[in-house]
C-alpha cells in the first residue's frame, strides 16, 4: 500500500490515556497511520506545522474540544485557516448545540461523543476523506432541533451546475458520488464544493446542507441527518 493510499491521522487529547487507546486501535486498521498526536491546541498546531515542513499533512485530526489554554473548536478554526485541506473529527463528552455549532462553523466535518465505539471513529475517519459529514445520532438532534445557517449569499450567486453539486451534497453524496452523478472526476467534484463554500461563506458541507433545505433546494425529509 502506497503512502498516497494511506489514511494519515492526528491525535489531539489533553488525557495521554485517550490518546493512547486510540493509537493503539488505530494501528491496528489498515489504510490508516496515527502520524502524531498533541496534548493541547498549541501544540498541536505546531506538530501539524513540523509534519508539514516534513512532507507529510495529516489527512484527519481527531480533535478534543475541552482542552486547557486552546480550546478544540478554536484550534480547529486556527488549523483550517492555515491548512484548509486537513479533515477536523471532533471528538468529546458533550451534547451542547452551542459547541456543536462552533465546531462545525469552525470547519469540524464530523462529531463522536468519546462512548463511541472504535468503530464508529474509524468510520467517521474514513467518511471525512470520502466528504461526509459524520455526527454522532445524539449531537445531529441536537442541532436539526436548533441550528441556524449563517447568512450567505443567495440561490442566484450559483451557477446551474454549482446548484446541482449543493443539492448532492445535501441528500449526503460522497465527492465520488458527485462526480460520477454529474459525469466529472472526483477532484472536480471537490473542487466544486470549495467553491460553493467559498462563494456562500460556509464553512463545513452540513451548513451547505442546512442552507439548501433553507433556500427551497432539498426538502428537509431529503437532507442527510
Amino acid at each position: 500500500m502506497s503512502t498516497d493510499d494511506v489514511i494519515g491521522v492526528m491525535l489531539v487529547d489533553d488525557h495521554a490515556i485517550v490518546r493512547r487507546g486510540l493509537r493503539s486501535y488505530l494501528e491496528t486498521e489498515p489504510g490508516i497511520e496515527v502520524l502524531d498526536e498533541a496534548g493541547d491546541g498549541e501544540e498541536a498546531l505546531a506538530r501539524v506545522a513540523a509534519l508539514e515542513r516534513a512532507g507529510r499533512l495529516p489527512d484527519v485530526v481527531l480533535m478534543d474540544l475541552q482542552m486547557d489554554g486552546l480550546d478544540g473548536v478554536e484550534t480547529t478554526r486556527r488549523l483550517k485557516d492555515r491548512w484548509p485541506v486537513i479533515d477536523v473529527v471532533a471528538v468529546t463528552s458533550f451534547v451542547e448545540e452551542g459547541r456543536i455549532r462552533a465546531v462545525l462553523e469552525a470547519g469540524a466535518t464530523g462529531y463522536l461523543l468519546k462512548h463511541a465505539d472504535a468503530a464508529d471513529v474509524v468510520d467517521a475517519i474514513r467518511a471525512a476523506m470520502a466528504g461526509q459529514v459524520r455526527l454522532d445520532p445524539a449531537a445531529a438532534a441536537a442541532l436539526a432541533a436548533s441550528f441556524r445557517a449563517p447568512a450567505s449569499t443567495g440561490v442566484d450567486s450559483l451557477t446551474p451546475r454549482e446548484r446541482d453539486v449543493v443539492v448532492l451534497v445535501a441528500q449526503g453524496r460522497t465527492n465520488r458520488e458527485i462526480g460520477k452523478e454529474l459525469g466529472v472526476t472526483e477532484r472536480t467534484a471537490r473542487t466544486h464544493v470549495s467553491n460553493i463554500l467559498a462563494k456562500l461563506g460556509l464553512a463545513s458541507r452540513t451548513q451547505a446542507a442546512m442552507w439548501a433545505v433553507r433556500e427551497g433546494l432539498v426538502d428537509a425529509q431529503d437532507a442527510a441527518p
